[in-house]
């Protein structure tokens, strides 16, 4: 059972990875434009450009990293109590950027509205979604 949420988990994150790892290498994908990629991902207000290609690239790395350890989290010889330790500091990264995707504050840092809409629809759900996977992991290397 563990493996198959880790397996949701990494394939989420892993596409979130590529995804990064494409714009870190100068590529638009998925749109062609990249002003309307900047302000459908990044969203924040009079957004013309995306983000360092460094920037893209260590996100990259770090969702790519917390897939395998969501892998290694379904082991549960694993790690010990210093993988349960990254485990929950994930989740809480996960969970604070879900909540946040939701909070007035935020709708106000970033007003463009193709994010606005990706950020109710995907991006704060699928964040939700991986921090309570971390937890749900975390929790079955107990039982």
């Amino acid at each position: 059972m563990n493996m198959f949420f880790a397996s949701f988990m990494f394939i989420g994150l892993l596409a979130v990875s590529f995804a990064h790892l494409m714009w870190a290498f100068g590529r638009t994908w998925p749109i062609r434009n990249e002003k309307l990629l900047a302000q459908t991902v990044v969203g924040f207000k009079d957004i013309e450009r995306m983000p360092p290609r460094l920037a893209s690239l260590a996100v990259s790395i770090a969702t790519f990293a917390a897939g395998c350890f969501a892998l290694a989290l379904a082991d549960h010889d694993s790690g010990g109590w210093q993988l349960n330790l990254v485990g929950f500091a994930l989740a809480a990264v996960f969970l604070a950027r879900g909540i946040i995707g939701y909070t007035p504050w935020w709708a106000e840092k970033t007003p463009e509205p193709n994010f606005r809409l990706n950020d109710r629809r995907v991006y704060s759900p699928l964040c939700l979604f991986l921090g309570i996977g971390f937890l749900v992991l975390i929790s079955l290397r107990f039982v």
